[in-house]
């Protein structure tokens, strides 16, 4: 881990899962839909009258339930407390958000809603400290069955949408962007957290 002390990649932890919770709520609360896993969260909360933030735990805690009896190496401290801070935050910050009314406006909040989401995740991702509970889901899949994890992530997100459209969940604009720009904003915010903040060398 290159010498950075535990704690600090734990306060890591904690202030993606904040960036991260304000984020994704800035982007659904736009009205395009939610983000690939929010269709999911949003149909299982107004099917069993559940809030947001309680709907993800409940799904990241079956999804760390499924890694941990099927590839128990993917979890770790961080895949908890990311979870936990997480969801508390996002019901917390589903309601702090103002929007201007016009299609182009909100969909701007929407876009930087995406990418605070994504350099959130990857702030996270950059303290090697457990996968995040999808990410889980998806490595164990991968890596248990010898099968590609693009492919397994593609066939695992269009589940996902699928059951949360099934639920009541909201497909859109948001969706789309959040799968075909997460990735890069991620895979660079992680990159730039391992070397400024960990002071860890690519």
């Amino acid at each position: 881990m290159d010498g950075a002390r535990p704690v600090r990649r734990l306060a890591l932890v904690a202030a993606g899962s904040a960036v991260s919770a304000y984020g994704i709520t800035l982007a659904i609360g736009a009205g395009f839909g939610g983000g690939t896993l929010a269709v999911l969260w949003q149909g299982v909360a107004r099917t069993f009258g559940l809030t947001l933030g309680q709907a993800s735990f409940a799904v990241a805690a079956l999804m760390i339930a499924f890694s941990l009896a099927y590839d128990k190496r993917q979890i770790g401290l961080g895949t908890v407390l990311y979870q936990v801070v997480y969801g508390l935050l996002v019901d917390a910050f589903s309601g702090v958000h103002g929007y201007v009314g016009h299609p182009f406006a909100d969909a701007a909040l929407m876009a930087a809603g995406i990418v605070l989401f994504a350099a959130g995740t990857g702030l996270y991702a950059s303290t090697d400290t457990g996968r995040g509970s999808y990410e889980a889901v998806t490595f164990s899949l991968s890596e248990k069955n010898g099968w590609p994890v693009g492919r397994v992530r593609v066939v695992s997100d269009a589940a996902v949408v699928a059951l949360g459209v099934l639920l009541g969940g909201e497909l859109g604009l948001c969706t789309v962007c959040m799968m075909l720009a997460s990735g890069p904003v991620i895979q660079r915010s992680a990159r730039l957290a391992r070397r400024w903040l960990l002071g860890c060398r690519d």
